[in-house]
């Protein structure tokens, strides 16, 4: 019993030895930004997200009806296209469109206004993906419980988690492509959203909707392409070649499983009715061959988003019906 609490102890000492190095390597110049001194509060923060839309959120919903909450997604989707449009124009101004060879950059270090400006974006960028947890709290609200699969738990959860230590170690250098690529495709999929959320007076705005997914797949080649570049430079100094790893496996496998949500929604139509397949919108009914079709974000999410799940509830309804309901 002494020797196993001794080692207990040591292995006690030894990981907060690891965690001390850690944190001591954060850059200097982020820490003081929000949620960014150490690890503890972020992580706290993604446990209580997964406490709630797995356990605690479906239980006090059971007995409960769906909250109708069209008027705060448009509001939550049209600012996220907002927040997406000004990070892309950040991450532009501070090294992508000034500065970098869109090759090897490596993170710079120094305290000059440009480098400030990509921490700053680079800290704002992770912040959205807490701010897009809201996403799985609408869905467990509305009572969308297809919609919340593994994967898009695994993606919300996940990538924040991950990012938190690029954005610590990392502000910048070419680690940050794919945050500003994958900013940009939120432009367009959170436009979509708001649009699809208003109602199904704007359907005839939504005929993209199926290009949303090889928006999607062209972002995860750019991003691919980019970091795989890497391993083919004879040299090059960035500094954290890990994350240009992370990226690599982040962009490819993403690619993989939409290419799959491809071949499968829009060359075989498994997922969807091939009539209805272009008016399935985010949390809006559609009306088609007199059959009602309802559908949450339908969508699969960029390297932020990843839930391609589509919900449909058939059930034929009469016009008579529908005008006395």
């Amino acid at each position: 019993m002494v020797n196993m609490l001794q080692e207990i102890r040591e292995i006690g000492s030894h990981a907060m030895d690891i965690y001390d190095y850690l944190v001591a390597g954060i850059d200097p110049r982020i820490k003081d930004y929000p949620l960014m001194q150490n690890p503890i509060p972020m992580t706290m923060t993604l446990l209580c997200y997964l406490f709630f839309v797995l356990y605690l959120g479906p239980r006090i919903m059971a007995s409960r009806k769906p909250f109708q909450l069209k008027e705060a997604m448009i509001v939550y989707n049209f600012l996220l296209v907002a927040l997406s449009i000004y990070i892309v124009y950040e991450f532009l101004m501070s090294g992508w469109a000034t500065t970098y060879t869109w090759r090897c950059d490596a993170v710079d270090t120094s305290n000059s206004p440009e480098a400030l400006r990509m921490v700053e974006v680079a800290w704002l960028f992770w912040f959205s993906k807490i701010i897009e947890l809201i996403d799985t709290i609408f869905f467990v609200l509305r009572k969308k419980h297809s919609q919340i699969t593994f994967l898009h738990i695994f993606h919300h959860s996940f990538m924040p988690w991950t990012w938190w230590w690029g954005v610590s170690y990392a502000p910048g250098g070419m680690g940050s492509f794919h945050a500003m690529v994958n900013s940009s495709v939120h432009v367009i999929m959170y436009f979509y959203y708001g649009l699809a959320a208003a109602g199904p007076r704007f359907q005839k705005f939504l005929w993209w909707k199926k290009y949303m997914t090889a928006i999607q797949l062209i972002q995860f080649v750019l991003v691919s392409l980019h970091a795989t570049q890497y391993y083919f430079m004879d040299s090059c100094d960035y500094q954290f070649p890990t994350v240009i790893h992370l990226v690599w496996v982040y962009g490819t496998f993403f690619f993989v499983l939409f290419s799959n949500f491809w071949f499968q929604a829009y060359i075989r139509g498994k997922r969807l009715p091939k009539q209805d397949m272009k008016q399935c919108q985010n949390g809006t009914a559609v009306y088609n061959n007199g059959k009602h079709h309802e559908n949450g974000n339908g969508i699969i999410h960029g390297l932020t988003t990843t839930n391609g799940s589509v919900h449909h509830e058939n059930g034929s309804v009469h016009m008579g019906k529908m005008k006395k309901a």
